[in-house]
């Protein structure tokens, strides 16, 4: 259940927030590139979207010097939004931490896709209406990110069925313009009395991983 938020907490949440996006993404990005030339690396058909934002994981990590103010983590909870116990808190597949305050995350979401149809994506459009846009999922943020592991056709067919059913938006990333890489603008329902953005900002990557296939 969340606490009382003092202003200058949210204050650094969203100078952080809103000014580092790009920076993170080049290290996610980088890391797919490593993932991609390692394959099948540590992915498990058998539990292929965990296993392949596991090793995910990793390799970000090795694309990072070390140095950031922040780190990345697989599976980290956000307690902020949880309902009283007994229920669990929301869990992100990856975050970005920021060291100075563990509160504070920038979170990516992961979906496999088992081709670029609509009835693929419906569960990553879930994601972004019941999770980001409610505020569950990064709360102090105002962007996160959607991550399609696309193991069956064409990364701009799966962005129009996306961008169709939320429906929204979708424009290229001007620091990503040779990736599949898209941006959508996005206003969320904030609870009376929470400090969280109103405006969001959703990030929809589309890895390419055609060899993997599920058991």
């Amino acid at each position: 259940m969340s606490l009382s938020v003092p202003s200058e907490f949210v204050s650094l949440a969203g100078r952080w927030c809103s000014n580092q996006s790009a920076n993170l993404l080049a290290f996610v990005w980088q890391g797919y590139d490593f993932l991609l030339a390692e394959l099948p690396a540590g992915t498990d058909p058998k539990d292929l979207e965990r296993s392949i934002t596991q090793s995910l994981e990793l390799r970000i990590r090795r694309a990072m010097s070390g140095d950031e103010p922040f780190d990345i983590q697989h599976g980290p909870y956000e307690r902020e939004t949880m309902m009283r116990p007994p229920s669990q808190p929301p869990q992100y597949d990856l975050a970005f931490v920021l060291r100075a305050n563990e509160r504070i995350m920038w979170p990516l979401e992961a979906k496999v896709l088992e081709s670029d149809g609509k009835g693929s994506v419906r569960q990553y459009i879930k994601d972004v209406r019941n999770e980001f846009l409610t505020c569950r999922y990064a709360p102090f943020s105002s962007e996160g990110a959607m991550v399609g592991y696309l193991l069956s056709g064409n990364p701009e067919t799966a962005f129009e069925n996306i961008a169709a059913i939320i429906p929204c938006h979708l424009i290229a990333h001007p620091e990503f313009a040779l990736r599949p890489h898209k941006l959508s603008e996005h206003k969320r329902s904030v609870k009376e009395g929470k400090p969280y953005p109103c405006e969001f900002r959703c990030h929809h990557l589309i890895f390419e991983f055609y060899s993997l296939a599920r058991a």
